[in-house]
């Protein structure tokens, strides 16, 4: 974690609201992301991510200070989308893969972009959850193995093997839709 962002951190456990606010304005798209890839929805990705940034406020005094706040705030994520899906008992597909920062330029280049996230959100969408989830927190949140392990509360072999695992299956269900160039894992 770098000084600056501890340094927020600390003036945030003394109740200053704007360090708090930067902090949210670092993360609120990767919290976004993260959410988005485990639900399936924006709306609920959402409601998810507010809540986590709600908790993760709440629950600020209890953050290991010595450890990354991105593996923290994303467990608090996950861990809230995990209850949303246990809940709704919904196996909610991946419906928005890409970045928010895409360039919408060349109308020919998003079209091209656009079915090729439509064919990634259909094959991640046939993933079974316990597969999807360390796949989104590995490649879209930046995750360490153990990292994620820790958050998923499995031991690092088993988040190793479902994260191979899910790569093999992309790469079969892409393969079966014509997408060879695009199954690279």
């Amino acid at each position: 974690m770098g000084e600056d962002e501890l340094k927020l951190i600390r003036r945030s456990l003394d109740g200053d609201k704007n360090a708090w606010g930067e902090i949210v304005k670092r993360y609120k798209i990767s919290v976004f992301g993260v959410a988005l890839g485990i639900l399936g929805n924006p709306a609920d990705a959402e409601d998810a991510a507010q809540d986590a940034f709600i908790r993760a406020y709440q629950g600020l005094h209890t953050f290991h200070l010595d450890k990354r706040f991105s593996t923290w705030i994303f467990a608090i994520t996950a861990n809230l989308c995990k209850n949303k899906l246990r809940r709704d008992r919904l196996l909610a597909p991946l419906k928005y893969i890409t970045r928010a920062t895409q360039s919408h330029h060349n109308p020919e280049a998003q079209l091209a972009q656009d079915q090729r996230s439509q064919t990634m959100r259909d094959a991640l969408d046939q993933l079974s959850p316990k597969y999807r989830m360390p796949l989104v927190l590995r490649y879209y949140g930046d995750l360490e193995y153990k990292e994620i392990a820790e958050m998923m509360k499995l031991p690092e072999g088993t988040v190793k093997t479902r994260i191979h695992r899910a790569k093999s299956e992309l790469k079969r269900l892409l393969e079966q839709k014509g997408v060879v160039g695009h199954a690279r894992t």
